[in-house]
């Protein structure tokens, strides 16, 4: 079987070369000159584990090649993004998509399968994508095989919930289902879940929604705890001790190219009944504006001058910035403010300062955005690099507490009183 996968980014990479690992020859397309060289000298831009031994595997065993440009095949595979348009609603931006079809249409034959994976609106598939195809001759279900098969895996996890995960082949046809079922067989140990193409866009798309509806809820006990005076964290330990009730953790905002996009996917298809969809963006949207307001509180209330940053991408132990709440918090500080601000990341070493107990001098604020495991425990003696040894931290995760002089946290918040557990 040979692979064609348009797009080598988070997905269309290890997607690629866990095809070659199990055995398919793998070509894979990209329109960055530099990614495609960079690859085909054995060097992955993704911070990823094991994907770089994966790539040396299948180049040494001639099963993956980068290109770009798209060659034929038996299976081609849409993997690029899908962000929001600048309209009213944050709708699907399918520029690339279409491009990606456009650019596979003339290597097209009979018996080959197209599969999208790329996340999109609800009906895309059958509404766009099936026409493209058509257009030039080709009956979906009987020349070609239309499939939308959602990647639903975690960063710093892909290469094993590629394998492990469930996964959802919804075809145009049954005939297109059953021939993305076969191919994704080749590896996937998780169930293949049947179903229609569209029910599988909005299936994929209600998994991020789902998550991105109960962080809001967290968020918005924060909201309204930090003007009752009452611990949020403490009231949701309190509730979770309910056998049937598990509220999500708060947090500084929403980042990644899931939780953060897909739920305006939604919205743009049925504005007037995605009420409560819609509502839960905003409340996470508005979180960095929050967080900047709270920093000015206690920066203000400790007449201090510098803003130590910790972590800029969007969740802990990945290098993906996309969608960052670290960037919209550091952005606004920027703009409003006259604070020095220092930033370290450990996984984005481009960025910032190249240690924490670098960034942490003469500090008057360290302010802990993502939960990096390198934030769990910040030792004493990086404490003493700073001038006003305080901590803000919206993630709830740094364990070695009472070694600042003051330590806030989303629940532990300027004007909230300090209940007794």
């Amino acid at each position: 079987m040979k692979v064609v996968t348009i797009g080598l980014g988070y997905i269309g990479l290890p997607t690629s070369l866990m095809f070659a690992r199990h055995g398919a020859e793998v070509v894979g397309v990209d329109i960055s000159k530099r990614v495609v060289g960079f690859l085909n000298a054995g060097h992955v831009l993704i911070e990823e584990p094991g994907l770089e031994a994966y790539l040396t595997e299948a180049l040494l065993q001639q099963k993956f090649k980068a290109s770009l440009i798209p060659e034929e095949g038996d299976v081609f595979i849409i993997a690029v993004p899908t962000p929001n348009l600048s309209d009213k609603y944050g709708s699907c931006d399918l520029t690339y998509v279409k491009k990606a079809i456009e650019s596979i249409l003339p290597y097209l034959k009979k018996g080959n399968t197209v599969i999208i994976e790329s996340t999109i609106a609800p009906c895309t598939t059958e509404d766009i994508i099936q026409p493209l195809i058509e257009k030039v001759g080709f009956q979906i279900g009987e020349d070609i095989f239309l499939v939308h098969c959602p990647e639903r895996v975690l960063p710093g996890k892909i290469l094993h919930e590629l394998v492990n995960n469930n996964r959802i082949i919804g075809g145009v046809t049954e005939k297109c289902t059953q021939k993305g079922i076969e191919i994704y067989g080749l590896f996937v140990k998780g169930k293949s879940l049947g179903a229609s193409a569209s029910a599988a866009e909005l299936a994929k798309l209600m998994e991020n929604t789902y998550r991105d509806v109960n962080i809001a809820l967290a968020n918005e006990l924060v909201l309204i705890s930090e003007k009752l005076g009452i611990d949020a964290l403490s009231v949701i330990q309190l509730a979770n001790e309910h056998p049937r009730v598990d509220i999500h953790q708060p947090g500084p905002g929403v980042g990644g190219h899931c939780l953060a996009v897909d739920p305006y996917f939604i919205i743009a298809k049925a504005p007037e009944r995605a009420q409560l969809i819609h509502q839960a963006r905003k409340i996470n949207s508005q979180m960095p504006g929050f967080i900047v307001n709270q920093v000015q509180e206690i920066m203000e209330e400790n007449k201090g001058t510098k803003v130590t940053v910790l972590g800029l991408t969007y969740k802990g132990n990945v290098d993906d910035i996309r969608e960052s709440p670290s960037l919209q918090i550091i952005n606004e500080l920027e703009r409003s403010t006259s604070y020095q601000i220092v930033i370290f990341d450990p996984y984005v070493a481009e960025v910032g300062t190249s240690s924490i107990e670098e960034a942490l001098v003469n500090s008057d604020l360290a302010l802990v955005l993502t939960d990096h495991d390198e934030f769990k425990e910040i030792s004493e003696k990086q404490i003493r690099n700073m001038k006003t040894p305080i901590l803000f931290d919206t993630k709830n995760c740094v364990k070695t507490l009472n070694q600042f002089e003051k330590e806030y946290s989303l629940g532990r918040l300027p004007s909230v009183k300090q209940l007794e557990m």
